[in-house]
């Protein structure tokens, strides 16, 4: 036992420093000469990259940071191997694995603990817990971006279902296989109030009308 608590922690601190790679920084540090920190929201991710930096330099951040969350979350599976841990501990450790892997993102050994809002390192992880509830956040996004062209709005709202398609999820596993994962149910709330208390400085700006548009297919100014 004392072999697996060793095992799960060296996971749980690779999954810290997966998420602290500071794609943001160091992209627009070593191809653009600036740090992303210091322009636009001040936030170390995709977004704020795409709206200071345009699409070229905002997809790698994207995929990137989308790998740091799915991978910290299937090198979990490793535990499988030990035959001490439960499936259902098995999610749990995922469920960790996520927390640590989003928290290095927000605040990232390798960049003076100064990273971004996670948004998109979450979206990594749960897709490699649920693919298909993050496919259908997905959508959500997209129809919200496409109607409203606000990235925090559509990031929220996407948020503010994530626990309803787990739900749904969770009770069709259950009538299937007659077994589902409370801990995921509880997690996808706590995520999504989290999501919205990151977001308040967002919904003050909509609220006050001031939150900006973002258009793709529009070339931004610099």
């Amino acid at each position: 036992m004392g072999n697996t608590y060793c095992c799960i922690f060296a996971l749980l601190i690779l999954a810290y420093l997966l998420g602290s790679v500071p794609s943001a920084v160091w992209i627009s540090r070593h191809y653009y000469g600036m740090d992303i920190r210091e322009h636009g929201s001040k936030n170390a991710g995709a977004t704020n990259m795409l709206r200071v930096l345009g699409v070229r330099a905002a997809l790698p951040v994207f995929v990137i940071d989308f790998l740091k969350g799915f991978v910290a979350v299937n090198i979990m599976s490793l535990m499988r191997l030990d035959d001490t841990v439960t499936p259902s501990w098995l999610i749990n450790l995922k469920i960790i694995a996520v927390l640590f892997a989003v928290a290095g993102h927000i605040f990232p050994i390798f960049a003076s603990f100064r990273g971004g809002k996670g948004v998109t390192t979450l979206i990594g992880a749960v897709t490699g817990i649920q693919p298909s509830v993050a496919l259908f956040c997905f959508v959500v996004w997209c129809i919200v971006f496409v109607f409203t062209h606000y990235v925090s709005l559509s990031s929220i709202i996407a948020g503010c279902f994530f626990p309803i398609f787990v739900a749904i999820f969770s009770g069709a596993s259950y009538l299937h296989y007659g077994e589902t994962s409370v801990s995921f149910i509880v997690f996808s709330v706590v995520v999504s109030l989290l999501l919205i208390w990151t977001h308040r400085k967002n919904i003050a700006r909509l609220r006050a009308g001031t939150e900006p548009k973002m258009y793709l297919w529009k070339r931004r100014e610099k």
